[in-house]
């Protein structure tokens, strides 16, 4: 086949040829069912070194995160804006919203108002109903909505991007199961809500392991901090205080060195197991003075660089989506860091 030009582009993607230019060109103007058609066909007859300057078109995509306070949301947030800077090439412009996971009602409402002025929506947020009905409606008019992290159920998401949490419930399970040896004990689960499905299948999972690996080992209670970090250490205090016959503690969320402050004040440091997620500064900080015996990582860069490249296949900017939408979850323990 001769050398492709616009005439033949046009002819593919079914749009005439001003539309072919201004899309190449970066002129705007063009729809965006029309621009995606343009991008897609672009690369399929392998003229696609056109488009390695931005998209024509900026794409605003709303991120629902909680605040910065939170280590593993401000990682993330960290890397959605790192993106506006180095993914020029799909002209996507990220704006962060910070929500309360304690007030679902203000987040549906900010979904709404988001509806009329963006095109995409990434969020990682609690379970609930109004958050799903706004969600849904969002979607209605073709803009994708992923969820990140953790999962939400009746929202006709596009596509959930992150770690399988049910299989890394499991692996912390496991590997307290093996640190607490055949003497075993009572643990204790701290989750930040069970009303994040994520935190529900990491409780799920970390359970069933125990029940099929390891009989002497128990969950003794599962608490909710609601996300606040103090709120764990307190959790923490009082179990430990009450309960002599605790031998693990599972953090499933936030709140590593409150957590830590706890069994210090009770001398339980040498005692007691403690299993936590993300591998956050102060957390390998931590690790490294042995005082967290296992940190599980599921890599909040490469979920938000996954997420961007669903995106971007979504709408064209990429010829196919990344070969997998579930990330690993790493094992550091102190002789990994």
């Amino acid at each position: 086949m001769g050398k492709v030009t616009a005439r033949d582009l046009a002819a593919s993607a079914g749009v005439s040829l001003s539309t072919v230019d201004r899309v190449l060109n970066g002129r705007g103007g063009v729809s965006e069912d029309k621009e995606q058609r343009v991008l897609l066909w672009a690369r399929k007859l392998k003229i696609d070194r056109v488009l390695n300057h931005q998209s024509a078109r900026t794409l605003h995509i709303a991120v629902l995160l909680q605040s910065r306070v939170n280590p593993y949301h401000a990682a993330v947030q960290d890397g959605f804006e790192a993106a506006n800077r180095e993914r020029a090439q799909y002209n996507f412009q990220f704006q962060i919203y910070h929500i309360d996971p304690s007030r679902p009602e203000a987040t549906a409402v900010l979904i709404t108002a988001l509806s009329f002025r963006c095109d995409a929506l990434v969020i990682i947020s609690r379970q609930n109903e109004e958050i799903a009905a706004a969600l849904r409606a969002f979607g209605r008019g073709g803009k994708p909505v992923l969820t990140l992290a953790t999962d939400l159920r009746n929202t006709e998401r596009l596509a959930y991007v992150g770690a399988d949490n049910r299989k890394a419930g499991r692996l912390a399970g496991d590997l307290m199961g093996r640190l607490l040896g055949k003497e075993g004990g009572e643990i204790v689960v701290i989750a930040g809500m069970l009303s994040m499905i994520g935190h529900e299948e990491r409780e799920m999972g970390f359970r069933a392991v125990l029940r099929e690996r390891y009989p002497s080992c128990h969950v003794a209670e599962v608490l909710e901090s609601m996300e606040h970090g103090e709120k764990a250490g307190d959790l923490v205090f009082n179990a430990l205080k009450s309960n002599p016959r605790i031998r693990g503690i599972y953090n499933v969320s936030a709140g590593a060195q409150p957590v830590v402050n706890a069994m210090k004040r009770l001398n339980k440091i040498h005692d007691v197991v403690f299993v936590t997620h993300e591998l956050t500064e102060d957390r390998r900080s931590l690790m490294r003075q042995g005082l967290i015996d296992v940190i599980l990582d599921q890599n909040p860069a490469l979920e938000v660089s996954t997420a961007i490249e669903v995106l971007a296949a979504h709408f064209g900017r990429r010829e196919a989506p990344p070969a997998s939408i579930l990330t690993d979850t790493r094992i550091f323990m102190i002789e990994s860091l």
